[in-house]
């Protein structure tokens, strides 16, 4: 991130604004992953789940999501479902429009739909797509988008791979070089960023990690980054997979990105999870990584993320008084003429 990024960044926070956004564009996907956050029953608190929402297509979607933009004025964007891809045509009309305005966009896919080659022009994307382990894990749990389509949507583009590692991935050995190596060695592949599974609190998922898997899989991914550059998990982010912020008022990406649902309406908090997440055994990678800028130290004992939470309690402070005078009705206020003496 550019000096002038992280001063616009600043400059936000301190007008009340999140300098992140997070939409789910769309409340529809091909696929049905287990342990995908966007449908669990908690995601939007209980009482309604991502497929219940009504969600916009066509020339609606497009206005709907640049009027949020617009309202928002974030510094990055990440457009998320669902799966984004199923609004292939929005998304081509979405992306110079979001570029034009000078915001940072990431779509997140599975890639069971070609992405375009003509994509890399664009200096402010990012295309992440997401992979659930190798081949034969992969495929059982994300088909349609299995190995051999995704290799095929990915032609000619320019891609961040993003895999989730679960407890089924972490207990047998080798299974991360295995899937760098492999990975590593596609043109298409820019970089590729691990997460650890995220559970809400009280889930018994079989996905989730235990203690022991957690500590070997992050001495593991120390070593693997040193020997695959296409890692892109500096030390300090591990450091931070290790010892995860303790609540949703600790994290650093929980407080500066705002996540919106299909509707293009309801606010999904304290973060993309929703829900209750348990924040002791989060292993979001957006998470740990400006866990590790907030402890980067500016001056002295001053450290990053000291002075975002005091410029976050100014912030919303000031958010606060700009909507109560929004709210407040004007009196009017009857003239009384002088009375010269």
């Amino acid at each position: 991130m550019k000096k002038s990024e992280v001063l616009h960044a600043w400059a936000a926070i301190l007008d009340g604004r999140a300098p992140s956004l997070s939409i789910e564009i769309t409340k529809e996907c091909p696929l049905r992953c287990p342990g995908c956050y966007a449908f669990d029953a908690a995601h939007l608190g209980g009482e309604t789940q991502l497929r219940e929402l009504s969600d916009f297509k066509g020339d609606e979607l497009v206005r709907r999501v640049l009027e949020v933009i617009d309202r928002e004025r974030p510094l990055h964007v990440s457009l998320v479902g669902g799966d984004p891809m199923v609004r292939y045509r929005e998304l081509e009309r979405l992306l110079p429009e979001i570029e034009r305005r000078g915001v940072h966009t990431q779509v997140v896919t599975s890639a069971f739909r070609v992405i375009p080659s003509a994509w890399k022009e664009f200096k402010k994307l990012n295309v992440v797509v997401s992979i659930d382990g190798l081949q034969p894990e992969h495929d059982e749990r994300r088909k349609p988008a299995t190995y051999e389509r995704i290799l095929k949507s990915i032609a000619g583009s320019k891609v961040t791979v993003h895999c989730t590692i679960t407890s089924q991935i972490a207990q047998r050995a080798g299974y991360l070089d295995e899937f760098l190596a492999f990975w590593s060695g596609r043109a298409e592949v820019a970089k590729v960023w691990f997460s650890l599974f995220t559970p809400q609190v009280g889930a018994v998922d079989a996905e989730i990690l235990t203690a022991n898997q957690r500590a070997a899989v992050i001495a593991e991914l120390r070593v693997l980054r040193l020997k695959y550059p296409v890692l892109d998990m500096p030390e300090q982010v591990l450091d931070e997979m290790a010892t995860p912020p303790k609540s949703p008022e600790e994290c650093i990406f929980a407080r500066t990105t705002k996540t919106i649902s299909a509707d293009l309406t309801t606010q999904i908090t304290p973060c993309q999870f929703g829900g209750e997440p348990d924040c002791e055994q989060c292993g979001c990678l957006a998470s740990m990584g400006l866990a590790a800028v907030g402890h980067h130290k500016v001056v002295g004992g001053i450290t990053a993320g000291g002075i975002f939470m005091a410029s976050d309690r100014f912030g919303r402070g000031w958010r606060g008084i700009k909507e109560a005078f929004s709210r407040k009705p004007i009196l009017a206020v009857e003239a009384t003429p002088f009375k010269i003496l």
